[in-house]
């Protein structure tokens, strides 16, 4: 996995962030959107038809 985070991290995909003995993940939305209009949005719309994900973002 590290590998792959790494590949992401040098396109410009996602940013790091260290906090002690832990590693936060974000993506750069803001560059995605600017660099491929309409491309997190037509992921994000697949992702919920198809209900991927339902478990990380539903409220309990």
């Amino acid at each position: 996995m590290s590998h792959h985070l790494k590949v992401l991290r040098d396109a410009g995909i996602t940013r790091t962030r260290q906090e002690g003995t832990r590693c936060f993940v974000q993506l750069r939305r803001t560059d995605l959107d600017t660099r491929f209009p309409h491309l997190m949005a037509a992921l994000l719309s697949v992702a919920a038809a198809d209900r991927i994900g339902e478990d990380v973002t539903a409220t309990k």
